[in-house]
């Protein structure tokens, strides 16, 4: 894997190893943290979906807008939380935590799947949904907690659609850096 590649090349340290992706880069954030959970420490998503909404029974590949990415795919937090677990059923934890984003005007992969990442990550953390912060990092945003926010932080853009501008200080404060 390129993560072992970089961490002896350039000796890092495994412990701090970070996701950002944007739509698509934001889908495969949310599988990396499920399937590799051991690898990556925290994740910071913008306009995705949640890991596993894309699979398919038949492995036949779907269109990335439909269903998933209209919103039709809505399960239970517990459903979503099975999904991600399913993933690795030996796995311990910790798992990635989880930094999400999503334009309320999103028509690409709609605001109804950062409702589901939502629902996902909060179940795989057992964390439940603490405060809003309005106007949080920006004007027009909203902070959502989960617990003490340590684990899973979502920011909720009024008026945004598809992408959501990256906030690199909240991803790097996120991320403990």
């Amino acid at each position: 894997m390129e993560v072992d590649y970089a961490l002896s090349t350039y000796s890092a340290d495994a412990a701090r190893v970070y996701v950002v992706g944007t739509s698509s880069g934001a889908m495969m954030g949310n599988v990396l943290a499920a399937v590799y959970p051991d690898v990556f420490a925290a994740v910071s998503v913008y306009s995705g979906d949640a890991a596993g909404c894309m699979a398919v029974p038949d492995g036949t590949p779907p269109n990335p807008y439909d269903p998933c990415g209209l919103g039709r795919i809505v399960k239970t937090p517990q459903q979503w939380g099975d999904i991600v677990r399913g993933y690795n059923p030996g796995f311990a934890g910790p798992w990635p935590r989880m930094q999400i984003w999503h334009g309320t005007s999103d028509a690409t992969v709609v605001y109804q799947n950062f409702i589901e990442e939502l629902k996902e990550w909060s179940n795989v953390h057992a964390v439940s949904f603490a405060k809003n912060s309005t106007n949080t990092p920006q004007a027009g945003y909203t902070r959502m907690t989960y617990g003490d926010g340590t684990k899973l932080t979502g920011y909720s853009a009024l008026g945004v659609g598809h992408t959501v501008p990256v906030h690199p200080a909240e991803a790097l404060s996120f991320f403990t850096l």
